[in-house]
């Protein structure tokens, strides 16, 4: 069986687990479990200490009692402060002859019956609450009594007491609608119960609904109470002085504790002003100090009462029978106001609470290395905390060091405490002192109360300070957490160690001067604290104690070996023996106080462990108090404004909770140095969760609250999910942006500048994957992840639907908006689990299932619907440009309106917005060689097949249809025969002849709109098909580029002199040879694999040898296009090739050129090239290249005869009364320089095509010459 050791060893190997969610600690510590561990006892075991004096017993038992009622009232407190109108809710009689009325009445009596015996419960506990503690009035203000001793534990009591009347008569007068739901079931009780005659229970209703009806009934009722007993100012008196001295010196660690002492005081000068008494003349007898109160009140003038009820400690003082406004200075105006700037301005002591955080953390973190393991990483500081303390021998630490341990632990709840306190007085200030219209510009002036104490009343500066300390609140309270097993040994073992040196040394002496001096009555009490509480090392007390004869010790000393143990004094034994010290150094004690028997050395010590074991009560419960000084639960709980709305509201919207209203403003001001402070905010209604659970007990409450949470958590998701993405966007679209660009921005005025994104800490956010909130885990940065992929998913369908929206020069737009979503997918992927940027791409295309998606379908329709018709094309730019005048059938395709959406959609922000729109703007007046790189890059192989074979079914129908149509009209027109004029008729006279015989083909009349323009479609269609070749063949090489050390080819290496170049080479193959895929993958992949990886390495190797051309392919696909006879007409008489007869399609393309080589005849007119361009050259001549008629077109071409003999005669005539000859003639050869560069890259292309040269050699007769032909 294993032993304890191994098993210890064997967890402890977790210390080495890495977890995969190192998330960086943001956020409150978790409380999905809650456990507390209560020490105290309620004194149930005080007859366990008979030997103790029998006084102090007696008084325990008073405590007890009194403890339960002050925990009967703050159950009563909550149940009032929570009651919600019953009566609001339930159908109301509307008139006496009603039918149903009794049975109205009947069922309004059920549902109101349990609630008004609540109400009966809390009237009777006020009555039987001033009964008791009348009593203890009575017996402390008794005249043999009035000078006895009373202990700080008890008049603490009595102050709680005297806080929980105040707070129960303020919950009272608060909650108006008592009274309704009293006056409903009282009409509906008294409907049913006429006739009857019981008595008692409509008294008993009646005294209930005047105490409810009555305002202040239990200050009242309790003063005419005190009243009747002689000198009960004294008492209350002596119990102010306590709370005072308890508030002034900071004897309290919880900020309830702080407020409720001033409470208690203030409560308590209303109940000591009264007709039997003046606390003026109290002041004059030195009973109390008004002064002194005063200066309190002033320090503190507005503390939280309950709940969101607030108290202005001067409306006490104001409430007094013999107020006297001249001895008050906190009840001036002026004064108010000063204060309003001082003590509760937060932003003030900001520095300082970071100092003291600084400083505690500091020291807390040395602490919790110290209790690490020193083979641990940081990463593994939150593992097996409890098991690093369970490892530790208790004897590991000196006594100095668990000293300091619980020192530190203390001086934490402090801290922590004072910080509460600074967050809950300026809540209750501005709960108190709402603004208005006239102080803050933004309120609406038809606000409600609890908009303007709360929504409109936080400056942003409050809002951050508030923030940030609600931040070092919960970031403290979570490290204090994991060290709470170290502190709760500390704490234990340093009050045992503690106690016992005081009981077992230094109470030595003590009880060695009473003994000797025989002060029987200080032996007994100090004899009764040692049995009390002393723990001996072996069990039984040393019977060789010098002290208990009232002899000195010997010269060697007296050793006193003392146990070392984790356990602490219980509740009881803290108690007594408190109470017997305080009574030894209290200066009250009847005629002669226990004080003057004492030796004056003995009171410093005494004085000392008293001071030093008032905290000791709340260290022993150290989780329960660490938890309660840093509740800020009370921030949302707001009943009271509620009950002002009178049943307008059933609850507040959100923006009227603090708690988002806090996170609200982090999300809206984007402010980087609070974004990780975000997640605190919403730790508040865990709290406010837990205390309606626990301390309320109403799960409707705890409803509501995780009702807002789910809301506030959805709306907190959704905005910072939209910051993060819109952050990341603009990142992107910044890095995209051109350089240069920036930097010419950069050198002009500020409205031009384009400012980088700030940073901001979205990473540490993005890393939370098990957010802690109301007890459950929640993965934000999946939540995050799923509305960043709809996000990146609607960019991208709205990229493709803008493109949709327009023409081809929008393509470039597509291109860098998917780019810059892609680079946005990219930098968002190293913190979140998105979906492939391709398949988003695919869905938005909606390219999943079809095989074209949403891009290359409006290619094409834009293509055939405006490019071609409506686009020319320019060699010289090699650009196409809209027409100035477009001859086309199709008329501009109606397009839908652009989609609206937010600007981070596109690109990121306003200022990258008009940088890119300005940038692209460039590249919509053309369509060239950027907009066709990106066509290619978007539609891909399979695309651009697509598009092509449409492009060929469209020019095949052109071809044989209306073109085809058009050449055999106008075939008609043409001469029979055309011989080319002798150049001695001189350029006019050839242009002449040319011209009358072209007559018909120039006065038909659509060859200048509808003829041309069919052949400039034709045109544009072959020109898009050689630029997207082009295109493809660059991202081919690069791919190729790319790809070749992966396919074993490798760039000749550099030669050194005196090198092996076999050698260097050899080198080079073997340190490339493991990014060859094959070989790798036949190795270690699977057989799958391996076939994949094969085929890709084939097909890379064809490309890479072959050089396969698509224009070829396109070319030959419309040379199978020009089939029918009419493109090369009837077979040459002479057998050999048309010389004269004008029956071939060259022949027709050279009048057709003759005709655009006219010049415009007038002004205004557009030229042939500005309304189609090169395409129509581009669509002829590539016909004439096809159908093998280059030669003879070159040869016998009109045009180039005029040009040709215009150069050599240099004749400048006007022809035909409005053509310039020699404008003709520059026309013709610049035309004829085109056709060149035309006709070159069309033999480019079909260059490698099989040479029908030998294949069809035909053989001629030579010619005869015509004087040896016979005649016959």
């Amino acid at each position: 069986m294993a032993s304890l050791d191994v098993a210890l060893n064997t967890v402890s190997q977790l210390e080495a687990l890495s977890l995969p969610d190192e998330q960086p600690n943001i956020e409150a510590a978790p409380l999905s479990i809650v456990y507390d561990v209560s020490f105290d006892t309620n004194f149930e075991d005080r007859t366990a200490f008979i030997t103790g004096v029998a006084r102090y017993n007696e008084e325990a038992t008073v405590q007890a009692g009194l403890n339960e009622i002050l925990d009967e009232g703050e159950g009563h407190a909550s149940t009032i402060y929570t009651w919600r109108s019953c009566s609001r809710a339930v159908p109301s009689v509307k008139s006496d002859d009603q039918p149903n009325r009794k049975e109205i009445y009947q069922m309004t009596v059920a549902v109101l019956d349990p609630e008004v015996n609540k109400l009966k419960g809390f009237h009777r506990f006020v009555e039987s609450a001033i009964t008791r503690f009348i009593t203890e009035v009575r017996r402390l203000a008794h005249e043999n009594k009035r000078k006895d001793f009373v202990s700080e534990t008890y008049l603490l009591t009595l102050g709680r007491l005297v806080n929980m009347f105040a707070i129960l008569d303020a919950l009272k007068n608060m909650k108006a609608c008592i009274n309704n739901d009293l006056a409903f079931y009282k009409r509906a009780d008294g409907y049913l119960k006429r006739g009857s005659h019981d008595a008692q229970s409509l008294v008993e209703l009646q005294n209930l609904t005047l105490f409810f009806a009555t305002q202040n009934k239990v200050t009242s009722l309790l003063r005419s109470k005190l009243e009747e007993v002689p000198n009960y100012e004294e008492v209350l008196a002596e119990m102010v002085n306590m709370c005072l001295h308890l508030f002034e010196n900071g004897m309290y660690l919880m900020p309830s504790e702080k407020h409720m002492l001033l409470r208690a005081v203030g409560f308590g000068v209303v109940l000591m002003d009264s007709k039997t008494s003046n606390i003026y003349k109290l002041d004059n007898k030195k009973k109390i100090s008004v002064t002194r109160i005063d200066r309190a009140f002033k320090t503190l003038p507005v503390v939280p009462l309950y709940g969101d009820l607030q108290i202005a400690l001067a409306s006490y003082v104001k409430q007094s029978p013999h107020y006297d406004a001249s001895k008050w200075a906190c009840v001036n105006d002026s004064a108010d106001e000063k204060l309003s700037s001082t003590q509760y301005n937060l932003l003030s002591k900001l520095d300082t609470i970071r100092a003291e955080h600084e400083q505690y953390s500091s020291e807390l973190a040395r602490f919790s290395n110290e209790v690490k393991s020193p083979q641990r990483g940081l990463r593994y500081k939150r593992i097996l905390i409890f098991m690093k303390v369970a490892t530790i021998a208790p004897t590991t630490r000196t006594d100095a060091q668990i000293r300091d341990l619980t020192e530190v632990a203390l001086r934490g709840l402090q801290r922590l405490s004072s910080w509460t306190c600074h967050l809950t007085e300026l809540y209750s200030w501005k709960l108190l002192h709402p603004t208005d219209k006239h102080q803050n510009r933004l309120c609406p002036g038809d606000a409600e109360e609890y908009e303007r104490a709360l929504r409109y009343n936080f400056s942003s500066a409050e809002k951050f300070a508030m923030v940030e300390v609600i931040a070092m609140i919960k970031g403290l309270m979570a490290l204090i957490q994991r060290m709470e097993p170290v502190f709760n040994e500390a704490i234990k073992r340093c009050l045992h160690t503690s106690m016992q040196d005081f009981i077992q040394k230094t109470l030595r002496d003590p009880i060695r001067r009473a003994i000797k001096h025989k002060k029987q009555t200080i032996k007994t009490v100090l004899m009764a604290m040692r049995e009390t509480c002393v723990d001996w090392l072996k069990g039984f007390e040393p019977r060789d104690d010098p002290c208990l004869k009232g002899e000195k010790d010997p010269k060697v000393g007296y050793h006193t070996e003392l146990p070392r143990r984790r356990v602490g004094p219980s509740s009881t034994q803290l108690y007594m023996i408190r109470t017997m010290v305080e009574s030894l150094v209290s200066e009250k004690g009847g005629k002669r106080s226990l004080r003057q028997d004492m030796n004056v050395k003995d009171l410093p010590a005494l004085e000392s462990f008293l001071r030093r074991s008032f905290f000791y009560r709340h260290l022993l419960e150290f989780g329960t108090t660490l938890r309660e000084c840093c509740d800020l639960s009370q921030f949302w709980f707001r009943e009271f404004h509620l009950e002002l709305t009178m049943g307008k509201r059933i609850q507040f919207p959100i923006e009227m909770s603090l708690p988002w209203i806090l996170t609200d403003h982090i999300l809206e001001t984007k402010e980087p140095s609070m974004m990780e402070f975000v997640l605190f905010p919403l730790d508040l209604y865990s709290d406010s969760a837990h205390y309606s659970l626990h301390k309320f007990k109403k799960q409707y409450l705890y409803d509501e609250v995780e009702a807002e949470v789910n809301l506030c958590f959805d709306q907190f998701v959704f905005k910072i999910s939209e910051q993060i993405f819109v952050y990341f966007k603009t990142q992107a679209c910044s890095i995209y942006l051109d350089k240069q660009f920036r930097a010419h921005c950069a050198q002009a005025t500020e409205p031009y500048k384009i400012p980088f994104p700030s940073c901001n800490r979205y990473g540490t956010i993005l890393k939370q994957r098990h957010v802690q909130i109301l007890g459950r885990s929640v993965d934000l940065n999946c939540l995050i992840a799923q509305r960043i992929n709809a996000a990146l998913h609607r960019a991208l369908d709205l990229a493709i639907s803008r493109f949709e929206s327009g023409d081809l020069t929008r393509l470039l737009e597509l291109e860098t908006l998917i780019e810059t979503n892609r680079l946005t997918h990219q930098m968002l992927s190293a913190y979140l689990t998105l979906d492939p940027f391709e398949a988003m791409l695919l869905e938005a295309n909606q390219a999943v299932s079809s095989p074209y998606g949403r891009i290359t379908l409006h290619c094409f329709w834009e293509l055939n619907q405006d490019f071609l018709p409506n686009f020319i094309y320019n060699s010289r730019t090699n650009r196409f440009i809209r027409a100035k005048v477009s001859f086309g059938n199709s008329k501009d395709s109606q397009r839908e309106a652009p989609p609206k959406a937010h600007v981070y959609y596109w690109f990121g922000n306003k200022h990258l917005n008009v940088a890119y729109n300005n940038i692209l703007h460039l590249y919509t007046s053309f369509i060239g060689e950027p907009h066709f790189v990106a066509m290619t890059r978007l539609l891909g192989y399979q695309g651009i097949a697509m598009m092509i074979e449409e492009l060929l079914k469209i020019m095949n129908s052109s071809l044989n249809g209306t073109i085809k149509s058009y050449v055999i009209a106008l075939l008609e027109g043409m001469p029979k025969k055309c011989k080319l004029p002798l150049a001695d008729y001189g350029s006019p006279g050839v242009f002449g002849f040319y011209h009358l015989n072209l007559q018909p083909i120039l006065q038909y009349g659509i060859l200048r709109t509808e003829v041309f323009q069919a052949f400039k479609e034709i045109g544009n269609a072959i020109v898009f098909c050689l630029q997207i070749e082009q295109c493809l063949s660059q991202e081919e090489i690069l791919d190729l580029l790319q790809a070749a050390p992966f396919q074993g080819v490798y760039p000749k290496p550099f030669i050194k002199e005196g090198q092996n170049p076999d050698t260097v080479r050899q080198q080079m193959v073997k340190q490339y040879s493991p990014l060859q895929v094959v070989p790798v993958l036949e190795k270690v992949g699977t057989p799958m694999q391996v076939e994949t990886a094969k085929e890709g390495h084939l097909l890379t190797k064809e490309r890479l040898c072959r050089g396969l051309s698509m224009f070829e392919v396109v070319l030959k696909k419309i040379q199978s296009f020009l089939t029918d006879p009419v493109w090369n007409g009837p077979p040459p008489a002479n057998g050999v090739m048309n010389v004269e007869e004008c029956t071939e399609f060259h022949r027709l393309w050279s009048a057709i050129q003759f005709v655009y080589c006219l010049p415009p005849f007038g002004q205004g007119q557009f030229t042939d090239e500005e309304c189609f361009g090169e395409g129509l050259q581009w669509a002829g001549l590539t016909i004439i290249v096809l159908l093998d008629q280059q030669k003879r077109f070159e040869a016998f071409d009109f045009s180039y005869r005029v040009a040709k003999v215009q150069e050599s005669d240099g004749k400048d005539e006007i022809m035909d009364g409005k053509v310039p000859l020699k404008q003709f003639a520059e026309r013709a050869r610049l035309y004829q320089q085109l056709n060149r560069q035309i006709f070159g890259l069309l033999n480019k292309h079909l260059s490698n095509r099989t040479s029908e040269a030998g294949e069809n050699v035909r053989y001629f007769q030579p010619p005869i010459h015509q004087n040896f032909m016979s005649t016959v």
